[in-house]
């Protein structure tokens, strides 16, 4: 319904409360839906505002609001509020893909002690398409940022060879401790799983040789964009290969580790109040886009690396253009 509309309470509706007026008039809607309408004001009883445990009677006028479509119901098992959370998180949205901004502390993918999980939520990610959206590819639990969705098979196997050819180009801003010397630089060298861990919340990696069993080669560029005292410094790092923790593991191994990193730690001291969370965002993407042409979306900094800024006298503004440092400003 896209028009607001006037209804009156019949003899048959008898004396009942606001909200389950609503719930056996509009069976689509949820109970967090018709309180949120009841709430802000746009339900109004003979032009009253009511609360939802009000009762209406028969003859009274109520004020019925635009409301969705019987489409727009959320999927079976989930909950209204889970799909306005999901929903919360969408940057860009198109009839082929949907890039989110995954806070941080929410997992990709289901674990042995994960039961929520984005994965879980995708269907509430359908809007008025018939399949369900797919993941394309993974980030970090504690890692913030960009993170697309195919809205469609066709989109998914698109954009799965893109992301296996490396035809996307990702960056992550994080903050470290130490300088690294030199600023600019590439980090190489071979990586592999730890042995005998199953569990994805415990997975560690660990340095390697070429020849050891499940060696793979990993490639991070990187680029220091702004230094607080020697104590921590504001990176850009470019992925050139997409290893499991492979930025984490990287910075830690030539001793500048992710400030708040509990896996892959260094040497050195964390500045005070960096401790707790992860400073790592996957602050831009590029990709080839489904239907042609080039899609590029940013992502703005999560809560707590805008607090670390502020805290380190760190400018956003300054790095304007995510893929610059790299050579790639267009």
């Amino acid at each position: 319904m896209k028009a607001v509309e006037t209804v009156e309470v019949s003899s048959d509706d008898g004396v009942t409360r606001i909200d389950r007026w609503f719930r056996r008039r509009y069976p689509h809607l949820s109970q967090g839906q018709i309180e949120k309408l009841i709430r802000t004001g746009q339900v109004r009883v003979d032009g009253a505002r009511v609360k939802a445990s009000d009762r209406v009677e028969p003859g009274q006028k109520v004020r019925v609001p635009p409301l969705p479509d019987a489409a727009s119901r959320p999927p079976e098992g989930m909950s209204g509020k889970d799909v306005d959370y999901v929903r919360s998180l969408v940057m860009h949205k198109d009839a082929d893909v949907i890039v989110l901004n995954k806070p941080a502390g929410l997992a990709v993918q289901g674990g042995t002690k994960t039961t929520r999980h984005l994965d879980a939520l995708l269907p509430g990610l359908k809007f008025d398409a018939e399949a369900r959206p797919r993941l394309v590819h993974r980030l970090d639990r504690d890692t913030s940022g960009c993170l697309v969705i195919a809205r469609h098979p066709r989109a998914a196997a698109f954009l799965g060879e893109a992301f296996r050819d490396r035809d996307t180009d990702k960056i992550y801003w994080a903050i470290v401790l130490g300088s690294p010397r030199p600023k600019i630089g590439e980090i190489r060298g071979w990586m592999r799983k730890a042995p005998g861990v199953h569990d994805a919340d415990r997975e560690m990696m660990q340095q390697c040789v070429q020849t050891d069993e499940g060696a793979v080669h990993a490639i991070t560029q990187y680029a220091t964009l702004s230094e607080a005292a020697h104590e921590a410094a504001w990176m850009a790092l470019r992925p050139v290969t997409g290893r499991t923790h492979q930025l984490r593991f990287h910075m830690a191994g030539i001793d500048h580790a992710v400030a708040g990193d509990p896996k892959y730690r260094c040497g050195r001291a964390t500045p005070g109040g960096l401790e707790g969370q992860l400073q790592l965002h996957a602050r831009a993407i590029r990709l080839p886009h489904p239907s042609g042409g080039e899609l590029k979306v940013q992502a703005p900094l999560p809560p707590h690396m805008v607090a670390a800024f502020e805290l380190l006298g760190f400018d956003e503004r300054e790095a304007r253009n995510p893929f610059e440092p790299f050579g790639q400003a267009k």
